[in-house]
């Protein structure tokens, strides 16, 4: 009696790897975003970070393009300023302490090179684009949830 083989039909060398599993960041970027926008003040960006427990979001314009990217650090930086200037909070917009200079990336950009780009900026969030336009939101935590979904499958 032959030996079976139980590894079944091998792929041919050369041949493009076809992954079973979702692997690409618009599979698990965050869809429903909080937005803000450049006029509004910074005291309603804090308050709506408390009141939807969120750390940051994206900066539109007028005509709904990315404009920039505000955080819990760029709020720490107003408030510490008016404590310093003895100034209120309330009075400065957005637009004054987002980061305008934002690193974006592609939707269909697999999660393993979207983890490089993490790991390379030291970024807690990216905001994600298709063809020019804010589509989503993905995370450091959303690219360990896609890993921890795809341990069970073998990437060779």
């Amino acid at each position: 009696m032959g030996i079976k083989s139980f590894q079944g039909r091998r792929a041919k060398e050369g041949s493009k790897k076809e992954y079973d599993a979702p692997i690409l960041v618009s599979d698990y970027m965050s869809k429903k975003l909080i937005t803000f926008h450049p006029e509004q003040s910074i005291l309603e960006v804090m308050e709506a970070f408390a009141k939807h427990s969120i750390s940051g979001g994206p900066v539109l314009d007028d005509n709904g393009f990315l404009a920039g990217i505000i955080s819990e650090a760029d709020c720490m930086k107003q408030i510490s300023e008016s404590r310093y200037f003895n100034q209120p909070i309330m009075d400065k917009n957005v637009e004054k302490f987002m980061t305008k200079d934002v690193e974006t990336i592609p939707h269909d950009m697999s999660i393993f090179d979207a983890a490089g780009v993490f790991h390379k900026n030291n970024r807690r969030r990216l905001p994600v684009l298709q063809d020019g336009l804010l589509v989503g939101q993905i995370s450091r935590k959303d690219i360990v949830i896609a890993a921890l979904k795809l341990s069970s499958h073998n990437w060779k």
